[in-house]
């Protein structure tokens, strides 16, 4: 069936975070470099797409420094091009964090680091399709060996920090730059040797960039995220029937399904560190095909 979306309202779905907009063939694993091209015509979106954000959200008085987007054209998944507004600006990512810590989690199984179980996999459903926070923390224990708990001696935190750094080491030797995966999603809140690290180390808070996170969803799509059959599960669970899913004044409207990954835009709350507080609700990302 034909998709059918309102213009102005796509473009406002766009921003506010990153999008990968995509109907391509799915392409086998190739260890290329990411470097996609910069477009004139995709800027010209872009920009237009940001320009129309900030006016409809004038009376809430969204500002020029709260807003970033990444889109990626993959229509030709051989040489992508690329347009962004803020793209590189860090950004308090709340639960879109756990589809790096997911990521990971495959990486190390492929890797013979972590034994692929029937719970292993139960905590990554729910951290992906529920975005369970507790499901999360058991993957990032796994994923560095680390546990949450009483404080910690100065020389044990310390340990302790660098071994909750491994998530960050790994994307860092693929190349991903300005991010930081070494926090748990909280609830409430941290506790214990959580707010012990934070308090002595920096960066304080989990941060990522609209082209980080674009570019880790492009992976996924193309297959190319450590392998075709790991992107392959890897979206499954991403896979939404949008069908049965509202996006109060979005407008997205379609009869198909998609790849959804969905988050409430956050601005940070005078609750401190770990809480956001939710002004509105827009798609990460819609992959199409």
């Amino acid at each position: 069936m034909a998709f059918q979306i309102r213009t102005p309202h796509f473009l406002l779905s766009l921003l506010l975070t990153s999008l990968v907009f995509t109907k391509i063939a799915r392409a086998e694993p190739t260890g290329s470099s990411w470097n996609p091209a910069h477009s004139e015509k995709l800027q010209s979106v872009v920009d237009a797409a940001v320009q129309t954000t900030l006016q409809k959200f004038a009376d809430k008085k969204l500002g020029t420094n709260e807003l970033a987007v990444t889109l990626i054209d993959l229509r030709d998944a051989d040489r992508p091009i690329q347009a962004s507004y803020r793209g590189g600006e860090q950004i308090y990512p709340a639960s879109v964090i756990k589809l790096f810590y997911l990521v990971a989690a495959h990486r190390w199984m492929e890797d013979g680091k972590l034994q692929d179980t029937e719970e292993l996999r139960r905590a990554m459903r729910d951290m992906i399709v529920d975005s369970g926070n507790e499901p999360t923390h058991y993957i990032v224990d796994l994923l560095t060996g680390t546990t949450s708990g009483p404080e910690l001696s100065d020389a044990e935190i310390k340990e302790w920090h660098d071994k909750r750094n491994a998530v960050n080491r790994y994307f860092s030797s693929l190349g991903f730059t300005n991010i930081n995966v070494n926090k748990k999603p909280w609830g409430d809140g941290p506790y214990g040797r959580e707010t012990q690290a934070i308090k002595l180390f920096t960066p304080k808070r989990n941060w990522l960039t609209t082209d980080a996170t674009a570019r880790l969803l492009t992976e996924i799509v193309t297959r190319t995220s450590i392998s075709a059959k790991r992107s392959d599960e890897m979206m499954e669970l991403l896979q939404r029937d949008t069908r049965f899913v509202t996006l109060a004044g979005s407008g997205f409207q379609t009869t198909k399904s998609y790849f959804f990954l969905g988050r409430f835009i956050c601005r940070q709350s005078s609750r401190g560190v770990g809480a956001d507080e939710h002004i509105a609700f827009h798609p990460l990302a819609i992959i199409r095909f």
